[in-house]
C-alpha cells in the first residue's frame, strides 16, 4: 500500500537518530504517528538487526496487560537478557502505561539504547517526565495531512488542484481518508466516528468529565466559531440561554483539555504596538477542519474562516509559531515566527471589489518593519501592491519548500 513518507518530519527526526536523547512524537489521535514510528524502525533503521529493535503498540490487544510501569518492566527484562549491543525501543501511545516515565528513564540510564515514543496528550511531556528527563528529550508534533500531502495521496485521480482543494475544504487531512477515494459518505462517517469514539471519548476519560452533554455543547460551540474571538464568559452566556449553568473556570478547563489533546489550537493575540501577548480575545482553530463538516457545520458556508483554519494549521505544520496581530484598532489574521524569521498573513476568500482589497491590504499601513507581508485569497489575478505580496491560497499551500516528496510501497498503519 502506498503512503507518503512525510519527509518534513522524517528529516527532522533523522538528525537525532543514535543521539542520547529521547525522541517523542506527539499529536492528535489518528494523524499518523504510528506510521512515522514504523518508517523509522523498518526503513530508516533497516540495517539494524530486528532482534535489537523492541516495538510495542499499547493500543494492540497483544499488550493490553501492560498498563503500568511494573508490567512493562516485567515484559522487557527477559527480552533484554538476550540482546547484546545497542537496543532501539519504539513505544506507541505510551501514555496508556501509568508511571511509564520511570521505566523510560531507567532504560536510558542502564542501557546503551535509542528511544522513540508516541503520545496523544501534551501532558506526556509535563510534570514528572519533564523533571526526570529535562534536557534529554526532543518533541515532534505531528499534524494531519497538509494540502500538498492530500494532493499527493490523490494524484492518481487526475483531478485538478482546484477540485482537489474543494475536496480538502470539505474532508480535511486525516490520513485514513485515503481509503475512501474522496467519497464523502464513508469519509464523513469515519470522521464522525473518530470524533465521537476516539477524540471526545479520550478527553472525557482522561480528565474524568462526567457531564458529557455539557462538554459536547461547549466543544460544539468552539467548533462552530473557529476563527472568531470569544471569551469563556461569552460561552457561559450562551449556555445560560440554554438553561445550563457553568463556571468560567470549568469552561476554560474544558478548552484546555481539548488543546492538550491536540484537537484544537489556541492562538493568542499579540499587540504589535505594545509588543506583548494579550490575555483576552484569543482564537481557536481545529487541528483538522474536516471534523467540523462531519459533525454538521458547513465549511463552505463559513469559507473565509475555514480558509483561515487551513492556513493557520499550514503555518504551524511548517514550524512557525503563530499569533493573531493587533494593530491599534485593526487585526492581522496571523503573525508567523520561526527563529529570526517573521511574516504577516491576511486571509480573504475573494477580493472582487476595491473595498475588500483596501481592507485586506490597508491593515499593513501601520506595520513599518521590512518583514514579508502577504494577502492570501482564492483570486488568481495578482493584486500585489506597495511591497505587499498577494498569493492564491492554493498556490501558497502547494509551495514545495525544497522538499522532494516520494511514495514508498509499504503497509499503511494509521
Amino acid at each position: 500500500m502506498d503512503y507518503i513518507t512525510r519527509p518534513k518530519y522524517i528529516e527532522k527526526i533523522k538528525q537525532f537518530i543514535d543521539k542520547p536523547i529521547i525522541k517523542i512524537l506527539t499529536g492528535m489521535r489518528r494523524v499518523g504517528k504510528s506510521t512515522l514510528l514504523l518508517i523509522i524502525k523498518d526503513d530508516i533503521l533497516k540495517d539494524i538487526p530486528n532482534v535489537n529493535k523492541i516495538y510495542i503498540n499499547f493500543e494492540s490487544t497483544n499488550f493490553f496487560d501492560i498498563n503500568n510501569s511494573h508490567t512493562l518492566l516485567k515484559y522487557l527484562q527477559p527480552l533484554l537478557e538476550n540482546i547484546s549491543g545497542k537496543v532501539y525501543f519504539f513505544f506507541d501511545e505510551i501514555q496508556l502505561v501509568s508511571n511509564w516515565e520511570q521505566v523510560i528513564n531507567g532504560l536510558r540510564v542502564d542501557r546503551d539504547c535509542d528511544i522513540y515514543l508516541t503520545g496523544s496528550n501534551s501532558t506526556l511531556i509535563s510534570g514528572d517526565l519533564a523533571t526526570l528527563l529535562a534536557g534529554r528529550y526532543v518533541e515532534f508534533e505531528i499534524q494531519p495531512f497538509t494540502f500538498i500531502e492530500f494532493k499527493q495521496v490523490f494524484e492518481n485521480t487526475n483531478l485538478s488542484k482546484e477540485i482537489l482543494f474543494d475536496k480538502f475544504i470539505q474532508l480535511g487531512g486525516m490520513p485514513f481518508l485515503k481509503y475512501f477515494d474522496l467519497d464523502e459518505s464513508p469519509s464523513f462517517k469515519y470522521l464522525n466516528d473518530v470524533y465521537n469514539t476516539v477524540l471526545v471519548k479520550d478527553v472525557l476519560q482522561y480528565n474524568n468529565i462526567r457531564d458529557v452533554d455539557l462538554f459536547n455543547r461547549i466543544f460544539s460551540y468552539v467548533i462552530e466559531n473557529i476563527g472568531h474571538t470569544f471569551s469563556a464568559s461569552s460561552i457561559k452566556y450562551y449556555l445560560k440561554n440554554e438553561n445550563r449553568n457553568i463556571s468560567v473556570d470549568t469552561i476554560l478547563n474544558y478548552l484546555e483539555y481539548c488543546s492538550l489533546a491536540f484537537i484544537i489550537k489556541k492562538i493568542p493575540r499579540y499587540d504589535t504596538v505594545g509588543k506583548k501577548i494579550l490575555k483576552i480575545d484569543e482564537k481557536y482553530y481545529l487541528t483538522d477542519h474536516g471534523f467540523r463538516q462531519a459533525i454538521g457545520f458547513s465549511n463552505t458556508k463559513d469559507i473565509e474562516r475555514t480558509l483561515e483554519n487551513i492556513v493557520c494549521i499550514e503555518l504551524i505544520s511548517r514550524g512557525y509559531e503563530v499569533k493573531i496581530g493587533k494593530v491599534k484598532d485593526k487585526e492581522i489574521d496571523f503573525i508567523a515566527k520561526k527563529g529570526n524569521e517573521l511574516s504577516y498573513y491576511q486571509i480573504s476568500y475573494i477580493m472582487g471589489d476595491e473595498k475588500t482589497r483596501e481592507r485586506e491590504f490597508g491593515v499593513y499601513k501601520s506595520i513599518t518593519d521590512n518583514f514579508p507581508k502577504y494577502v492570501l485569497s482564492m483570486d488568481y489575478f495578482d493584486f500585489s501592491q506597495d511591497g505587499i505580496i498577494h498569493k492564491n491560497i492554493i498556490d501558497f499551500l502547494l509551495e514545495n519548500e525544497g522538499t522532494r516528496w516520494k511514495i514508498l510501497k509499504l503497509l499503511l498503519w494509521y
